[in-house]
């Protein structure tokens, strides 16, 4: 046995923002080499909402015990060379601490007496299967993918969002759930895990690309014929200012093949994002914008949910984020803010909702494995519609650990 670095939790990058010298445990017979890492994570949260209905207010104060934006993670990854060809398999399991155990013995989706489905049962606490794929490459045809991973567009802004690492917002994620929703929906959509055959090039000059097909999403409770499309380019940022810029696209035709709306009046689902971040020896400065019709409410977060209304009218939604981070030895002190915001479509014609959140963060290493989190969170939701408005402060304290 042998300890290698950690490749990331989520997609190449949480371990390298959270403790870049954590250790994964190796082993290696007979060409191949399994890795196995992973990331353990729990918060106190406590949060206080204040929704105001025609003038009326009324204040809901709740705490919990609960995972932060990430899950509970564990990573098999198997690696190796043949043919001249990288080789890659990839299989995680993502549990969650709010899992129903309270009872001695009591199993999954039981009720009481241990045998008829409980009504308390969270839908939420399943084991969830993200990573499940394959890959093989070279260094200089580049890499294919086949099978569940991260998805293009969307993936870059969240894996540079700090509150990756802690509890972020919860407006949209009741306690006690197995993930909070950090800055998703207030800022940027979430990507997601997707069944993918996709392919990215080699890095040239700092240069890199990716493109692929992706399962169709699921329009007006019908599934659309044609695959979803998905790109994303990436520069490396050399000198003094070193960072990265990126860019992302998604693309989904909703041709379903029955006598649905989306069959009837169907419609192009189109999103865009740019976004780059740069660093100055300690300081860190990300900033982020979206664009999309018919991809979704993205006050809600996930895309494709509430692409357009009956009528076949689309959503359109926008957003940005920025955030700052400054590093003083072993501590990251971070700020950020995001607005979503949709209008139109599923969001009703003439009507706009709008997300607006920011996140105040303290992020300490204790040691090589372990960090210690703190956050504030303020968030906003309006509706154009109405006077309706909903305020939520939620302090998060706990800490996450990687190996």
């Amino acid at each position: 046995m042998k300890t290698a670095p950690i490749k990331s939790i989520l997609a190449l990058a949480v371990a390298a923002a959270a403790a870049s010298s954590a250790q994964a445990v190796s082993f290696e017979q007979n060409g191949v080499t399994l890795d196995i890492n992973g990331t353990v994570n729990g918060f106190y949260v406590n949060r206080d909402s204040k929704t105001t209905v025609e003038g009326v207010s009324q204040t809901t104060k709740t705490s919990g015990i609960s995972n932060g934006l990430l899950p509970g993670w564990i990573n098999f990854v198997a690696t190796g060379k043949a043919g001249g060809y990288d080789v890659k398999a990839h299989i995680s399991f993502a549990p969650g601490i709010n899992d129903r155990s309270d009872i001695v013995g009591l199993p999954k989706g039981s009720g009481a007496d241990g045998i008829t489905q409980g009504v308390d049962n969270s839908p939420f606490s399943q084991i969830d299967t993200r990573n499940n794929y394959f890959s093989f490459g070279t260094p200089t045809m580049g890499t294919v993918k086949i099978g569940r991973d991260i998805g293009m567009f969307g993936q870059n802004v969240i894996l540079s969002d700090m509150t990756l690492l802690g509890v972020g917002g919860t407006t949209n994620a009741a306690i006690p759930f197995n993930t909070t929703f950090g800055m998703i929906g207030h800022g940027y959509m979430y990507t997601g895990f997707q069944a993918q055959i996709s392919y990215l090039s080699p890095k040239v000059s700092g240069f890199q690309a990716g493109a692929g097909l992706f399962q169709p999403k699921s329009f007006s409770g019908n599934s659309a014929k044609t695959p979803g499309l998905q790109a994303m380019a990436t520069y490396d940022i050399p000198g003094a200012l070193p960072g990265q810029l990126w860019t992302g696209l998604v693309h989904q035709k909703t041709d379903c093949q029955s006598s649905t709306t989306c069959a009837t009046k169907p419609f192009t689902a189109n999103g865009f994002e740019l976004g780059g971040k740069v660093r100055f020896d300690a300081f860190e400065v990300l900033a982020y914008g979206f664009n999309g019709k018919g991809l979704g409410l993205s006050t809600v977060g996930a895309q494709f949910l509430g692409g357009a209304d009956a009528d076949g009218n689309k959503t359109k939604s926008n957003g940005y984020f920025v955030q700052g981070t400054y590093k003083l030895g072993d501590t990251k002190f971070g700020l950020n803010y995001g607005q979503n915001k949709d209008k139109d479509g599923a969001a009703g014609a003439g009507v706009s909702l709008k997300n607006q959140s920011y996140t105040l963060g303290v992020y300490h290493s204790l040691n090589k494995f372990i960090t210690l989190v703190g956050e504030f969170n303020n968030e906003k939701q309006t509706n154009s519609a109405n006077s309706n408005e909903t305020k939520t402060n939620t302090i998060s304290l706990g800490g996450i650990l990687f190996f």
